[in-house]
C-alpha cells in the first residue's frame, strides 16, 4: 500500500481547553525577560555608542548582548512553535465537536488538508457532502471512500495506486484533496467551478460552460452552506 506522509505526524490527540491551556502554560516565562534585556542593550548601544573594541568591557557586553539574542531567538521559536500546536489542537477540537466525528479522524483530515493546500473548512464540508465521513463508502459510479474519488482519477494522480489502497483514510485524503487542488489551479481559484468539476467531471462542466448553460446542481451550494 502506497504510504503518505502528513505534514504532522499521525497521533492520538486528546483535545480540549484544559489541554490548550495546560500547553500554553508551558511557554517560557523567561522569553520576555530575556527579550527586554536584549532590546535594551541594543538601545542603549545605539544611543551611547559602543565602547573602544580594545576595552575589554566592550568586547564582554557584546558576548553577552550576542549570547542572549540566540537565546531569545531559540526561545521565540520554541513560543511560535507552541502556539501553532494550539491552534491546531483549537481547530482539530472545534471541527471534531462541529461534524461529530473523532479527534483522530478531525486531526487526520485537517492535517492532510493543510498537506494538500485545500482549506481545512471546505475540505471537512467536502468529506461531508460526500461520504458523511464514512471511510467505506462506495458510490453506485465506484467512486470510494472520505472523498469519494473514483480510481481511474486516483490512478491518473499516481499510477502506482491501486483501488483498494483508497479505502485507506489516509491514501483517499491525499488524492482527493489534490485533485480538488488541481481543480482550483485549474479555474484559478474559482471555488464554486472548482467544486462542481469535482462533482460533474472538468469535461461535463466545460461543455455546459460553452454551451452558455450554468452548471450549478446544488453540490457546490451543499459543500458551501450556502
Amino acid at each position: 500500500m502506497r504510504q503518505y506522509a502528513t505534514t504532522w505526524q499521525s497521533r492520538s490527540v486528546s483535545v480540549g481547553w484544559p489541554r490548550i491551556q495546560s500547553m500554553l502554560a508551558e511557554v517560557p516565562i523567561p522569553a520576555w525577560a530575556l527579550c527586554g534585556i536584549a532590546g535594551a542593550l541594543a538601545i542603549a548601544g545605539v544611543f551611547s555608542g559602543w565602547p573602544a573594541a580594545s576595552n575589554p568591557e566592550a568586547l564582554e557586553l557584546r558576548d553577552m548582548l550576542a549570547l542572549k539574542t540566540a537565546e531569545v531567538s531559540d526561545l521565540r521559536s520554541e513560543m511560535e512553535l507552541r502556539t501553532l500546536e494550539v491552534e491546531r489542537l483549537r481547530a482539530v477540537h472545534e471541527y471534531s465537536s462541529e461534524f461529530g466525528i473523532s479527534a483522530d479522524q478531525a486531526t487526520q483530515i485537517y492535517d492532510i488538508a493543510l498537506a494538500e493546500d485545500v482549506n481545512p473548512d471546505l475540505a471537512f464540508n467536502l468529506v461531508r457532502v460526500e461520504s458523511g465521513f464514512h471511510r467505506t463508502a462506495v458510490s453506485s459510479a465506484g467512486a470510494i471512500g472520505y472523498t469519494q474519488i473514483r480510481p481511474s482519477t486516483a490512478r491518473w494522480l499516481d499510477p502506482a495506486v491501486e483501488t483498494t489502497d483508497l479505502f485507506d483514510s489516509a491514501t483517499n485524503l491525499h488524492l482527493g484533496f489534490r485533485y480538488f487542488r488541481y481543480l482550483l489551479d485549474e479555474y484559478n481559484g474559482d471555488t464554486r467551478l472548482a467544486l462542481l468539476a469535482y462533482n460533474r467531471g472538468p469535461g461535463r462542466v466545460g461543455d455546459l460552460l460553452i454551451s452558455g448553460i450554468d452548471p450549478a446542481n446544488g453540490y457546490a451550494k451543499a459543500v458551501l452552506g450556502e
